[in-house]
């Protein structure tokens, strides 16, 4: 008979009836299923596969994809192949609200919000919100974000797309196209009326210089435009091979004769156009927008067409979608629209929708998405060289955080890397998060993953810091060794506590796998899996076959074992791994042994 329950994959705590085998992988954290299970069952992750993901074998194992508006049938085969898929589009809050509580997943466009209810509705069983495209200000990414919900766009796919519909209303304004086609539908022929103005030689500034924002420069330096760019996150070398000249805000607005508008709607963004701004701008400019409506506030332009400061305005997006039937500015004959078809090609909406059942099928496997946009933002090149140094340093954090004793509260936290790459080619923020995840999963109630690790560690007020040592070498493997520092606490095993008075473990990627390499003082050379057993002992003959003999009696299986220690016949640190948990009569035996000081059981 099979039972229907919740669970999540949270390692640290025991699922009943469940027999888990578990190295945590990259981020078994992202997946949460409600499943029907049968009676009993298996979970297993073959960990001597570095970033083997979870395997599950399991009556109706598929998770759930709610795709909330249409998207191409590429996307929805790629998605049917690995889910239980729910197209569901024009759905109310109230419907979407009712029905998130049974997915893993969601699909949406730019026409479904997706809120703080929404997310506290799916009772924590949403991990995945995919927006196919690019622009993601309908998601409240904060409210995702506490409730560790990976937000993934597609920033890509489209992109060409918007860049030439944003051409193709310059020069359709410019030229008075729309226009001059309804006028001759109504039988008219008005030669004189709708003359243009040519494009060459005149200056566009283009405002937001990313991704559609560079390649709509590199069309209008086709046109023969002079093409300036503003954008304060720009770089300057990207900019310059292209040939554009980034330029302040200000500048910018006074210097165009065309403005493109390319940039994300924010609070710092929204109605960033304004009576203010129009009245910096040259007499007769003409504007553009394939990005954000709200980016423009839609009575100054009004205002602006009419005083003739702004000659024409061609908009493909707006502040209410579709506008009203009856505004002003729709109707304005200096205005030249189209219903949202930046990313309306039959390409683009094919790509899109590959790229994003690509990236949401990836985060509920368990792979980290380079195109999220809620976590570390690493490129998949970064993520493919870090990929063992995850493992590392997740084991690394609940290692260091068993080893505090339970008075003690951990305040602050320092990672520090060793490696013979500089600083500006190492990007750590990936493995921060990770080690992070690792220290707080152990004393928190809360379900923690990569989305959410830092949020939940500023809320408890626990301050992670960094540090790189720069080594002498080959910078060919990115870290040497890595180090996890909790400072101004107690420990369960004292021999964790270095020379400085603070709990110290290193350690480093060997043959692709994670490897403990030194606990406070003591060199160990032990792999990162199961469970370890740490003993303090008199460095004299015996003590192994003793402890050996011991596991052996409760047939528990040694699966690795290292001796290190400070000079011969003074003391060490014994660190055994082993395949199953010892009991407590056995860990008590140990205990008992007269050359061993202490011991500690730590579960990975």
């Amino acid at each position: 008979m099979a039972v229907t329950t919740s669970f999540y994959l949270n390692f640290t705590k025991p699922l009943n009836n469940i027999t888990t085998t578990t190295t945590t992988p990259l981020s078994s954290a992202f997946i949460s299923w409600k499943l029907a299970l049968p009676s009993s069952f298996t979970f297993s992750s073959p960990h001597r596969k570095p970033n083997s993901f979870i395997t599950m074998s399991l009556m109706n194992s598929k998770p759930t994809i709610l795709v909330a508006e249409k998207l191409g049938e590429a996307g929805l085969d790629l998605l049917k192949s690995f889910a239980n898929v729910d197209c569901s589009y024009n759905l109310s809050t109230e419907e979407l609200c009712t029905k998130i509580s049974l997915c893993d997943a969601l699909i949406v466009r730019s026409g479904t919000k997706v809120t703080r209810e929404l997310f506290e509705s799916s009772g924590g069983r949403l991990k995945v919100v995919g927006r196919a495209g690019v622009g993601i200000d309908n998601v409240d990414i904060s409210a995702a974000t506490e409730h560790g919900c990976l937000v993934i766009n597609a920033p890509t796919a489209n992109t060409i797309a918007a860049a030439e519909h944003g051409i193709a209303l310059l020069t359709a304004m410019s030229r008075n196209i729309a226009q001059a086609s309804a006028s001759l539908k109504a039988g008219k022929w008005q030669r004189n009326k709708y003359v243009g103005v040519s494009l060459v030689g005149k200056t566009l500034a283009v405002m937001g210089f990313g991704k559609v924002g560079s390649e709509v420069a590199r069309r209008a330096k086709g046109l023969g435009m002079h093409v300036i760019a503003h954008d304060p996150y720009a770089p300057a070398d990207r900019a310059q091979a292209i040939g554009v000249e980034l330029v302040t805000f200000d500048e910018a607005l006074s210097r165009a004769d065309f403005i493109s508008m390319h940039m994300p709607l924010t609070p710092a963004t929204s109605q960033m156009f304004n009576d203010d701004t129009f009245s910096k701008m040259k007499k007769g400019v003409r504007i553009v927008n394939v990005a954000r409506g709200g980016v423009i506030d839609e009575e100054a332009l009004l205002r602006a067409l009419d005083s003739g400061i702004v000659a024409q305005a061609a908009l493909d997006v707006f502040i209410e979608e579709p506008p009203p039937n009856d505004s002003k500015l729709v109707q304005h004959e200096s205005l030249t629209l189209t219903p949202h078809l930046g990313a309306s090609t039959t390409e683009a909406q094919e790509g899109v929708a590959i790229e994003i059942a690509e990236a949401v099928v990836g985060a509920l496997k368990g792979e980290l998405a380079a195109t999220a946009v809620n976590a570390p933002m690493v490129p998949t090149e970064v993520l493919s060289a870090l990929a063992p140094y995850v493992a590392l340093t997740e084991k690394l954090g609940r290692l260091a955080m068993q080893l505090v004793a339970g008075g003690s509260g951990v305040k602050s936290v320092k990672v520090t890397y060793a490696s013979a790459r500089a600083p500006d080619d190492l990007d750590t923020r990936l493995l921060r998060a990770t080690v992070t995840k690792g220290i707080i999963e152990p004393i928190s109630s809360v379900f923690v993953n990569l989305v959410n690790a830092d949020f939940i560690a500023k809320q408890r007020g626990l301050k992670i810091t960094e540090e790189l040592i720069l080594l002498d070498g080959s910078p060919e493997n990115p870290l040497e060794f890595i180090q996890v520092h909790i400072a101004n606490v107690e420990s369960k095993f004292a021999s964790a506590i270095a020379d400085s008075g603070d709990i110290k473990i290193d350690g480093r990627v060997k043959d692709g796998k994670p490897h403990l390499i030194k606990i406070g003082s003591f060199p160990v050379d032990v792999s990162l899996e199961g469970s370890l057993i740490l003993c303090r002992q008199v460095d004299q003959p015996g003590i192994i076959g003793k402890v050996g003999s011991i596991l052996a009696e409760e047939n528990v299986n040694v699966s690795f074992m290292s001796v290190g220690r400070t000079a011969p016949g003074k003391q060490a640190v014994m660190t055994i791994g082993v395949d199953e948990e010892p009991s407590g009569v056995a860990l008590k035996k140990i205990g008992g042994i007269p050359a061993i000081e202490e011991f500690v059981l730590l579960k990975l």
